[in-house]
């Protein structure tokens, strides 16, 4: 069976810094790099037209490589260094956004290449591009190294229906397995009652008896006379995390407009972090997708641990 053609799909992804440098080299003779030096080259002056053609190329990646995603650059950055029989090529491309920008720094170090041995061409027949290599690439969820190894966890499903077995859980079996996915130790799944002493006892249960890391909720963060699980949450945790409540919505309120509906709470009690989630499995795919593994930085503060490399 033929097998469509797609592009990667990164709309679940969050906008961060991306960065990436790249290098290329073009070996010359000395001649040529003295004809440079002196402006005795035919063609104008092949070190400003190969920059900006790095910089055009740099802009229209995904018109030239298929499955680049068309990506708005904040930044690009082409140096070309004269060396005695070589042309060193370093370009630095910037963008907040969902997917990385290895390939436009890596087109623009090309192009600069290319540009140049086109100029070149008619006074070195023996030229060569040397290499072309990514130096560095930064951002995304890539960037970030930590998860949840040597962390326990539980998950929390407010619901009546469920708790009376008219409703098979969902979005708790998704947080369940994207919290195993993260290397956590899941140490309970459980299914509660709208009531708000039975989540607030079970709460307090599993964060001063049992001493979990992280506790995750489904459920009970709407509008209905029975979505109580806020409430409760708040009656427990001693420093409220506001911040994070904030990018889940607003990570949420991209895909969904009735994401803001949501009263999700987000907060700390002694050393164990808890976080709301919607009752729907799309809200917490959205919230997992939102928060991790970014949020797990949390527990290295909490610990005393300070920022990375601080």
């Amino acid at each position: 069976m033929e097998q469509p053609y797609a592009t990667r799909d990164v709309s679940s992804k969050q906008l961060t810094l991306r960065t990436a440098k790249a290098a290329a080299s073009l070996q010359v003779a000395a001649s040529t790099v003295k004809a440079i030096r002196s402006g005795n080259v035919p063609k104008a002056d092949p070190l400003g037209v190969a920059k900006v053609a790095g910089i055009q190329a740099a802009k229209n990646a995904s018109l030239l490589i298929p499955y680049c995603h068309q990506v708005p650059l904040d930044f690009i950055k082409v140096d070309i260094q004269l060396g005695r029989q070589e042309i060193g090529i370093s370009t630095e491309v910037k963008a907040i956004w969902k997917t990385g920008v290895e390939m436009e720094a890596l087109l623009a170090a090309s192009v600069t290449a290319l540009t140049l041995y086109d100029m070149l061409k008619i006074i070195d027949k023996e030229m060569e591009i040397s290499s072309v290599r990514l130096l560095q690439k930064k951002g995304g969820k890539s960037g970030i190294t930590i998860n949840g190894k040597g962390l326990s966890a539980s998950v929390l499903v407010m619901s009546d229906r469920i708790h009376k077995g008219k409703r098979e859980d969902s979005s708790g079996k998704i947080l369940v397995r994207r919290l195993k996915d993260l290397s956590f130790k899941v140490r309970s799944y459980e299914v509660v009652p709208d009531e708000r002493d039975i989540i607030e006892a079970k709460l307090l249960e599993l964060c001063d008896r049992r001493g979990v890391d992280l506790i995750l909720t489904t459920g009970g963060t709407g509008m209905s006379p029975r979505d109580v699980t806020p409430e409760a949450t708040i009656a427990v945790i001693s420093r409220r995390m506001a911040g994070v409540e904030e990018a889940m919505r607003a990570y949420g309120q991209d895909r969904i407009p009735m994401a803001m509906l949501s009263r999700g709470v987000a907060g700390v009690r002694g050393e164990t972090l808890i976080i709301n989630f919607p009752g729907s499995p799309g809200g917490v795919t959205d919230g997992m997708d939102a928060l991790f593994p970014a949020i797990l930085h949390t527990f290295r503060m909490m610990k005393s641990g300070g920022h990375p490399g601080k």
